[in-house]
């Protein structure tokens, strides 16, 4: 049978920033913070030898750079791009591609980014 697999992992960080070309009174030009979650998702035709899309083990790399880089950071200082959610989306992609994606098998298919549980943003990888 035809198909696809898909795997996800989650990833929590704290963190605040401010957006800039907002309405004046807009809530999110003032400096606020938020507890984020970014989602990577993965996808494969066919499973290794194990019946992994990818070893959530292999994702560790991922936790660490959120961590190290935007852990309890002021956004707007350590990113060189307005933090909205969508850009976030796609920079964690394409860090990912860089640093994570040659050294597994599942290929990265979108990154989710969530500022709230009611809304997310989402980068999804087109190849």
């Amino acid at each position: 049978m035809a198909g696809r697999f898909r795997i996800g992992k989650r990833f929590r960080f704290e963190a605040a920033h401010r957006l800039t070309g907002l309405p004046e009174g807009h809530q999110c030009a003032r400096l606020h913070g938020h507890s984020y979650t970014a989602e990577i998702i993965l996808a494969a035709e066919q499973l290794d030898g194990r019946g992994f899309v990818t070893d959530f083990g292999d994702l560790a790399p991922v936790r660490t750079f959120i961590d190290e880089r935007l852990d309890h950071q002021l956004l707007n200082e350590v990113l060189p791009f307005s933090p909205t959610s969508e850009n976030l989306a796609r920079f964690l992609a394409e860090w990912f591609i860089e640093h994570v994606a040659p050294g597994i098998r599942g290929r990265l298919e979108r990154v989710r980014v969530s500022e709230a549980a009611s809304s997310w943003a989402e980068f999804e990888v087109i190849r």
